[in-house]
Formats: C-alpha cells, structure tokens, sequence
C-alpha cells in the first residue's frame, strides 16, 4: 500500500485496513479547481493538513463543494518537493481519541500544491495566474505569528523586507512581499475582491496580518513602484477584508508510535523527512478529535458553505469573545497552571497530570470557580462546555505528547493575558472581590518557585526558555528550600511587575497572599506537594 494516486487504485486494501478515503471524483475535483480555485492556503504545515484540508475533504464527500484547495509553501520549499507532490498531495490524518479509539482518513482535498518562490518563474507565474482568478474568495494562512514580522528582535528591518522595500513588487524576497506581491497582481487584475484571513493561533491575527501588507503597499505606492490605487485598494473594506479568527487544535509533530500503526497496516514509504531548515515533516499527521475555528463573516467575493463542515462564522466581536474566553480562561491559563506544577513535580507529559487529585482539582477550581464568573458567553461556544473538553477529553488524551516543560516555555510573557485578565475583571467588578481569588495566586508562587530551578525532591531542573529569566531568576537564586525566607523582601520588585502580571499585586491586595503561598512551597523538599494538598482540598 503506497500513499499516491497510482497506490489508491487498489481501494479495497486500505478499506480493509480501516482507511476512510475520499468519496468523490478526485480528478474532476481537481480539474475544476485548478480551472476556477476558490480557495488558497499558505502554510503547508501541519494544522492545515489536519484542521482546513479535512473539513473541506467532509465537505466534497457530502457533495457540498466540488473544488478543493491549493496550497502554497513559503518557508519550507522542500515540504512541497518531497513530501506534497511524491504523494499526489494526499496525506493521511490519523484522529487520536481520548478513549483510545484511532480514525485513519486519507485526505485529497488538495487539488494543488505550490512554492511562494518569486525567483522561480514557473512556480511564481501560477501563484500570480490564481490570484488574478475572478473565482478566488479567500487566501488563508498558518504560518505562525512571526511570518507577519516585518522587523526583528530589536525592531529593526529584515534585510529582505528593507530590499523588498526598496526593489518593489516584481521579485520579493520576503515572505510577506511575496503575498503583497501576489494581492498587488489581483489589484492589477481589475481590483477584485478578497478575504485574506490568518487562521494562525495569535491575538487578532486579521490586524497582524494587515499591518505587513498594507505597509508593503504604503511603500511601494509612496515610491512609485506601485500604482497610487493599490494603498486604496488594501484599505477598501469592500475590496480586499483581513478578518480575525481564533483556531483551537492540537497537532503535534508525527509521532512514532502513529507510524507504527501505518507500517503494522501495511503502507509504505512513511519515513518522515527533516528538511534542510528542520522542519519534520511525514505523509501522516496526528491530532486530537476536538477542533474549533471561528471567522469573521467578512468575505467581499463571497464564500462557499464551509459552515456546513463545523466552521464557525460571526462578527468581529464574537470572535474576540471567543478568543479570550480560550485564552484568558478556559484553556490556556489551565495550561500553564499545569505546566507550572508538572516540572515542579517530575511530570513528562500534561495528559498525566490530569490524574494527579491536587492538579486536576487545581485547574477545575481555576477555571470553574476563579475563570468562569468573569467571561463573556460569545454565543457560539459555550463557556463551561468549552471548559468541559478541555479538562475531560482534551488535556487527559494519552495520544498528545505534549509536556509541562514545552508549555512553560515563555511563561513571563503569558501570565498577563492568562490570568491578569481576570484579576482586573475582579477588580472592576461591585459583586466580586480579588480576595476570593486562592488557586491564581497559588500559581503565581508557584511559577516563582518554578524560576529556582530545584524540584519538590530537591533535584535541579532545567528552566524553559524564557526572555526575562536573566530578570526574575536573580531575585529567587538566594533561596534554599528549608531555610525561613523573607519573601516580601525577596520578591516585591517582582510582584510590582505589570509587564509580567497584568497588574500590581500590591494594588489589587494579592502580593501578601502569593508571599505567603512562597514561603510554605519553599519550606523544604515535598512542600510543593503539601502546599498543593492543603489548598486543593
């Protein structure tokens, strides 16, 4: 069994074998979007190739569209050489359930696979063919939230977007100059309308991505490299629309143990393939069941019924309801409560946690008692169902290898957002009051136990990376476990960071409390444990 048009002639083998494939005529599928594509995605990775590419194979099978996708790399080109096009750009998405149930769906929905590279005529004169289509409603990206950087680190200009800048739209070197190219070519074209939608997992992604092209055409137009209309054109709601989303699925890089699985079934060739800028890449994905993605319903051209395939649409304001309901109380602050206490307690993986009594009853507390009273119900998801998933069959399926030490990379830079948001829904509340607030805090302490590097047993740990660890981990480094500790002292120039809280514990009366917890979880080896005890009864 070989993963290519020719390898699935011989369908009864892989029924057998308890692949879904595809239901419909792939071919005429493919002749009839290269011919009028509707729809074309930058980020080959693979959330597009477990989340986008399979919707819309469930939406061809139901007979709900009859065009696929294109798909173009910008990155990685060797993505697209070695992994999309040896394959007929099939890959198979295997769904690992928390019940430890495995589906094995063999998705084709991509009817075309392309490079986003200016320099290579053939590859860039289809890109700029597709985006001068009158049928293209939409171009979406996964390409994480630095590939809409134009500057770096120090704020100061990539080499290639200065030159971009400076060399205007006919042969970009910058990622984002190449899709200001390509809307640049669409603009020629007759000023025909769009959707450019990030689909990546940042704060108001729509705004982000925006930001890089309209400054390629502020530019460009101010330099006359570009005609004076195209600024227009990028600013015309009516034309060209950069709506928010906010994406929530778990793929995890190919794991081992799901090749295994393949092989045992009989399919060859699954050797995944490190690509010269290490990017690991198979012909398989793995990823959980749940999966949720919310658009702005802003589309000038139109789109297709993709409602129909469990996509969510609504207003901007919707969307932002959903997003920091996710991030600021129902996924992500339980998450790093869990990251948190899982290195502090020796644990390798999140899905173990959630059979610890202390930490289960720690992120329920957080986000049932503490999080839930302060969100705002965005209609289209429920809170407490959210929160539901989230504790019973997200974070405790055994299939997603992810580790409290991977989530705790950063940690300085999240606190704010996940959990001082709901400090200053407290603080601006008559009917609640931030002394209510006992597990928040118990993280707090506990990430500041976390900076000294030694474990509830006393051993060294290494610390995630982080930006402000030469910042913080000073004030901790004098602290021994067992020895009583000053912690006002200690920690105050700390606790008065908003940069890292969101607010000043003092101000909002909750530096005394995370003190106190300090104390208690460095009152020597196994204090952790005990703290964790006392205060999750």
């Amino acid at each position: 069994m070989i993963l290519s048009a020719e390898g699935l002639k011989n369908k009864e083998a892989w029924e057998a074998a308890g692949y879904s494939l595809p239901k419909y005529d792939r071919d005429a599928m493919i002749t009839a979007t290269k011919e009028n594509p509707f729809w074309i995605h930058f980020g080959a990775g693979n959330i597009f190739r477990a989340f986008q590419a399979n919707v819309v194979q469930n939406l061809l099978n139901d007979g709900v569209l009859n065009r696929g996708l294109v798909v173009a790399e910008g990155f990685d080109y060797e993505i697209v050489e070695k992994m999309n096009r040896p394959h007929d750009d099939y890959s198979i998405l295997v769904t690992l359930k928390a019940d430890g149930n495995v589906e094995k769906t063999v998705v084709g929905s991509i009817a075309e696979s392309c490079i986003l590279d200016s320099e290579d005529e053939k590859e860039y004169s289809r890109l700029k063919n597709i985006f001068s289509a009158d049928s293209l409603q939409m171009a979406t990206f996964t390409i994480t939230e630095k590939g809409y950087s134009l500057v770096n680190g120090k704020c100061e200009l990539l080499p290639a977007v200065e030159a971009d800048f400076a060399a205007g739209p006919e042969k970009p070197a910058s990622y984002m100059g190449k899709v200001a190219s390509l809307l640049y070519t669409r603009y020629k074209a007759g000023e025909k309308p769009i959707a450019m939608v990030s689909m990546d997992n940042c704060s108001h992604n729509g705004d982000k991505l925006y930001a890089a092209i309209h400054t390629f055409a502020e530019k460009w137009t101010e330099a006359g490299l570009a005609e004076a209309g195209f600024l227009a054109y990028v600013e015309n709601r009516e034309r060209v629309t950069f709506p928010w989303t906010m994406i929530d699925k778990i793929t995890p890089r190919p794991d081992a143990s799901v090749e295994e699985i393949l092989k045992k079934d009989g399919i060859e060739g699954l050797e995944p393939v490190i690509t010269s800028k290490n990017t690991y890449v198979a012909p398989f994905v793995n990823a959980e069941e749940c999966e949720y993605l919310v658009i702005e319903d802003a589309f000038p051209n139109g789109r297709p019924k993709l409602e129909k395939g469990g996509l969510m649409f609504a207003e901007r304001e919707t969307v932002d309801k959903v997003e920091k309901m996710k991030v600021c109380t129902c996924l992500n602050p339980l998450h790093t409560a869990l990251a948190v206490y899982g290195c502090l307690l020796g644990y390798e993986k999140i899905s173990e946690e959630m059979k610890d009594p202390q930490l289960k009853k720690l992120v329920e507390v957080i986000g049932y008692k503490e999080g839930l009273p302060v969100v705002v119900n965005p209609g289209v998801l429920d809170p407490r169902e959210f929160i539901d998933t989230v504790l019973n069959i997200r974070i405790p399926n055994p299939f997603m290898p992810d580790t409290p030490q991977r989530i705790a990379t950063d940690t300085s830079q999240k606190l704010a957002i996940r959990f001082g948001e709901t400090i200053k829904a407290y603080d601006a509340s008559p009917e609640l009051d931030t002394a209510d607030l006992k597990l928040i805090p118990l993280v707090f302490a506990g990430w500041l136990r976390y900076l000294m590097g030694v474990n509830d047993e006393g051993a060294e740990f290494t610390l995630s990376p982080d930006p402000l660890l030469d910042t913080v981990r000073p004030y901790v480094s004098g602290v021994q476990l067992g020895t009583d500790v000053n912690a006002e002292e200690v920690l105050k120039p700390v606790l008065e960071m908003r940069e890292i809280f969101g607010v000043d514990l003092y101000e909002t009366g909750m530096a005394e409390k995370v003190c106190g917890y300090f104390r208690e979880l460095t009152a020597g080896p196994g204090a952790v444990r005990e703290t964790l005890k006392k205060y999750t009864k």
